[in-house]
C-alpha cells in the first residue's frame, strides 16, 4: 500500500493474472469515480494500424448493446456515466485504452453502481458484437474510413505536424518514429476477419493494467474485478526498456515544402538522460527555464528582444529522453531563429541563469504537479506512469525531488543534451 499524497489518497497494487495488475486508487475527494483498463504493446509499425482500430470497433457495439445508441442509453440509465477510448504512444509502446466515469455510490441511490459500470466496461472489452463469428463488417469499414480521415488530418495542424516529421526523421531507425494511430496504406489490408483474429491475440499478449480510483474499499473492488472478469491462456510480453543513450549523433538538417503562411522550425536534442537518473528532475528546470513559458530565455530572447518567432517553446518528452524546441518564423529567418536559439542553450551550458529563474520555474512544475490530484483521470495517468517507468515517487516524492534541484545540477543535466535533428517546413 502506498500513499499518493493529500487527500487521504492510497493505492493498492496486485497481480490478477500473467500480465494482468489491478492498481486500486482510494481517494474521497471525488464524487465521480473512474475504470481505466489500458492494453500496452511494444510499438510495431505491422501491428499500429490494427491495434488502432479495436476501441473503434469495440465502442460501436456488443453482444448485449448492438449499436452505439444502446450503449448511450445504458450509460444514461447509470446517471450520466461517460465512456471513452483512447490510443497513445509512451515512448515506444501502444497504449489502449478504455475507461468509464459516473458517479460513486456516495452520491446516488444505487449500491449496484459500480458493479454495473463494470458490466458494461467489460461488455465493450470483451463481448463485442459477432456476426458468424466475426466483427461486423459495416462497423469495420465505417470505422476504417473514419482512421482514414483521421491520419489524413494531421496535416491540417502544421505546429504538430512539423513534430510529426521530426520526429520520423530524428528516429527512422527506431521504433519511436512509428505514428500512434497507423498508417493509410495498412487500412486496405484490414477486414472484419483479420481483426476479429488481431483482437484475440491482442487480449492475450496485451499487458493490461486495471486502474480504478473509487472510494469504494479496495477488497470491495478486487473481489468484483475477480468476479467478472477472467483471465486465461495469457502470455506475458516482455516491453522493453526504450534506448535513450546515444554518444554518437551526427546532426541533420531536414527542410519540407509546403503550401503554408507561416515556416515551422523544431530542433530535436537527445537528453542522454534516462527519467530514472538523478539528473532528470535538474533537466526539467532547466527544461522550463530555456523554453517553459514568458519568462523563459527562448520566448525574452528568440521572440521579444528579436522579434524572430511567432511561439517559441521546449517540451520534455520522458520516455524517450528527448527535448524538442519548436517555433513558428518567417520563412527567411531560419539561420537567425536557430543561431538565436542555439547561444542560448549554449548560455545555459555555460550557467547563464540566475537564482530567480530557477525558483520561479521549480515553483511552476510543483504548481503543475499538484494539479494532479485535482482531475481523476490525470490521477490514474499518473499511476500508469509510474508502472511504466518502474517508479516509486509518488506525486510528494516527485515535487520533494524537484525542490531540492541546484543550479549545478541543471548546469550537468543541459551539458548532456545534443542536437540530433534540425526540421524546417516552409513554403514552395
Amino acid at each position: 500500500m502506498e500513499k499518493l499524497g493529500g487527500n487521504q489518497m492510497k493505492r493498492i497494487r496486485e497481480k490478477v493474472s500473467e500480465g494482468v495488475y489491478l492498481n486500486v486508487i482510494n481517494s474521497d475527494k471525488f464524487k465521480t469515480e473512474l475504470i481505466s483498463v489500458y492494453f500496452i504493446l511494444p510499438l510495431n509499425k505491422q501491428d499500429v494500424t490494427f491495434n488502432t482500430m479495436i476501441p473503434l470497433v469495440l465502442k460501436r457495439g456488443t453482444k448485449d448493446y448492438n449499436n452505439s445508441m444502446e450503449i448511450e442509453k445504458r450509460l444514461e440509465e447509470l446517471y450520466g456515466s461517460d465512456l471513452s477510448i483512447s490510443v497513445t504512444k509512451k515512448g515506444e509502446k501502444h497504449v489502449l485504452r478504455f475507461s468509464i466515469e459516473g458517479p460513486s455510490e456516495n452520491f446516488v441511490e444505487s449500491n449496484k453502481i459500480f458493479n454495473n459500470k463494470l458490466d458494461i466496461l467489460k461488455s465493450i472489452i470483451y463481448e463485442p458484437l459477432l456476426i458468424n463469428n466475426v466483427f461486423k463488417k459495416d462497423y469495420v469499414n465505417q470505422e476504417k474510413r473514419n482512421l482514414k480521415d483521421r491520419i489524413s488530418s494531421k496535416i491540417n495542424d502544421k505546429q504538430q505536424y512539423a513534430v510529426q516529421r521530426t520526429v520520423e526523421e530524428m528516429f527512422r531507425d527506431e521504433k519511436y518514429s512509428i505514428y500512434k494511430y497507423g498508417y493509410i496504406e495498412d487500412l486496405d489490408k484490414i477486414n472484419e476477419v483479420n481483426l476479429y483474429k488481431h483482437y484475440l491475440d491482442l487480449l492475450k499478449r496485451a499487458r493490461i493494467e486495471i486502474n480504478i480510483v473509487s472510494n469504494l474499499e479496495s477488497e470491495q473492488i478486487r473481489k468484483s474485478i475477480k468476479d467478472k472478469f477472467s483471465y486465461n491462456e495469457r502470455e506475458e510480453i516482455n516491453l522493453e526498456r526504450e534506448k535513450v543513450i546515444f554518444n554518437e549523433i551526427k546532426e541533420k538538417i531536414i527542410i519540407d515544402k509546403m503550401d503554408v503562411t507561416q515556416g515551422k522550425l523544431t530542433l530535436g536534442y537527445r537528453t542522454n538522460i534516462p527519467y530514472e537518473d538523478k539528473l532528470y528532475s535538474a533537466f526539467l528546470v532547466g527544461n522550463y527555464i530555456l523554453g517553459g513559458g514568458p519568462d523563459s530565455k527562448l520566448f525574452l530572447n528568440v521572440r521579444e528582444k528579436h522579434s524572430l518567432a511567432y511561439y517559441v517553446y521546449s517540451r520534455v518528452y520522458k520516455y524517450k529522453s528527448i527535448m524538442l524546441i519548436s517555433a513558428g518564423i518567417e520563412f527567411d529567418k531560419f539561420e537567425d531563429a536557430l543561431k538565436i536559439i542555439k547561444e542560448q542553450i549554449e548560455l545555459m551550458k555555460q550557467g547563464e541563469f540566475d537564482q530567480k529563474s530557477i525558483e520561479q520555474s521549480k515553483k511552476a512544475i510543483i504548481t503543475s504537479m499538484k494539479t494532479i490530484n485535482d482531475d481523476i483521470f490525470s490521477i490514474s495517468e499518473f499511476y500508469l506512469s509510474k508502472v511504466l517507468s518502474n517508479d516509486d515517487k509518488n506525486i510528494e516524492g516527485l515535487i520533494e525531488s524537484i525542490r531540492e534541484v541546484n543550479k549545478e545540477d541543471i548546469i550537468a543535466a543541459i551539458n548532456k543534451i545534443k542536437l540530433d535533428t534540425v526540421y524546417f517546413l516552409k513554403d514552395k
